[in-house]
């Protein structure tokens, strides 16, 4: 089952910030990304491969201000 989520992401200003940050979040195990955009991402991730905390850390580990805006259980 997967687990959706949205982050809001304070740093990003350009093109290179998204590709910066979907880099990060490809690397995640277990996430499947959707719309990455200046200021957010949404993606899906399993339960049981990560959590909605270590992927914001992922992003703030390279520099921006990930919060978790939204999350929903499993689909």
């Amino acid at each position: 089952m997967q687990d959706k989520l949205r982050l809001s992401i304070e740093g990003m200003h350009c093109g290179g910030c998204v590709r910066r940050v979907t880099a990060v979040l490809q690397g995640v195990q277990g996430v499947k990304l959707g719309p990455v955009e200046v200021g957010s991402a949404q993606l899906t991730f399993d339960p049981s491969q990560t959590n909605a905390e270590e992927i914001a850390a992922a992003v703030n580990r390279v520099g921006f201000a990930a919060r978790i805006e939204r999350q929903s259980g499993k689909r």
